[in-house]
């Protein structure tokens, strides 16, 4: 949550927020790069897609006819 407020506050792009909190070579960097080989992007985009489809389809299903 903290974070999400950072970047919405800052204006800043994430990938700029990470790299200020970053050190070159060092721990978090080190994760960062282990997310990103496992596809951890790619999944969290998957799973908001998957949800916001869901929720459209939902919408429809209750509309009256």
């Amino acid at each position: 949550m903290g974070s999400a407020k950072l970047v919405l506050e800052s204006g800043q792009h994430p990938g700029a927020l990470k790299d200020n909190v970053c050190s070159p070579g060092g721990t978090t960097i080190e994760g960062v790069a282990v997310l990103e080989d496992k596809g951890f992007r790619a999944a969290i985009y998957q799973a908001v897609r998957a949800s916001t489809l869901k929720s459209v389809r939902l919408s429809q299903d209750t509309k009256p006819a």
